[in-house]
């Protein structure tokens, strides 16, 4: 008996994770963006690890990124659509392997829930054009917000101050 239980448990759980995880899918789907282009628009100005990062919400290998070494003075923008996002002021060396910021440019990224690996992350949007750009946790600086913005450096560009 305590078997059956245990399985019905299981199976309920896991059910209802999927049925999250599609929730969130379709609100993604639902929304609107000042920027909106056809996969193969997106595929046509994006290169494939930019597309498979902003479209299709990869995650690039750790330490991989040239943004990580960044530290001059400037703006990280959306590799999408060229948007603002994040400065290098609000920058930190997370120890994570990606290029990690304490809070992004104000109304430059929107979040959704994220339930990939089998549990709920705080998953990070360009507002512009909803391109995934990576993850957000309460593991950043404390003497800033708390929060670490984790994001993959190919769905950035680097526009220093001086341009």
């Amino acid at each position: 008996m305590k078997h059956i239980l245990a399985g019905t448990l299981l199976l309920l759980f896991i059910s209802c994770n999927g049925i999250a995880q599609k929730g969130s899918e379709k609100n993604k789907e639902a929304r609107t963006f000042k920027v909106e282009k056809t996969t193969e628009e997106w595929k046509e100005v994006l290169t494939n690890r930019e597309f498979y990062i902003l479209r299709q919400a990869g995650t690039e290998v750790p330490f991989s990124s040239p943004l990580n070494n960044i530290k001059e003075a400037g703006t990280f923008v959306c590799a999408g659509c060229q948007s603002p996002l994040y400065k290098t002021k609000y920058k930190f060396d997370s120890g994570t392997g990606w290029p990690s910021f304490d809070r992004p440019v104000e109304d430059a990224v929107i979040t959704d829930v994220d339930h990939k690996l089998g549990y709920a992350r705080t998953e990070l949007l360009c507002a512009t054009c909803g391109g995934h750009l990576g993850h957000v946790f309460s593991d950043g600086p404390r003497e800033t917000t708390g929060k670490r913005h984790c994001i993959n450096g190919d769905a950035l560009h680097f526009k220093p101050e001086t341009e």
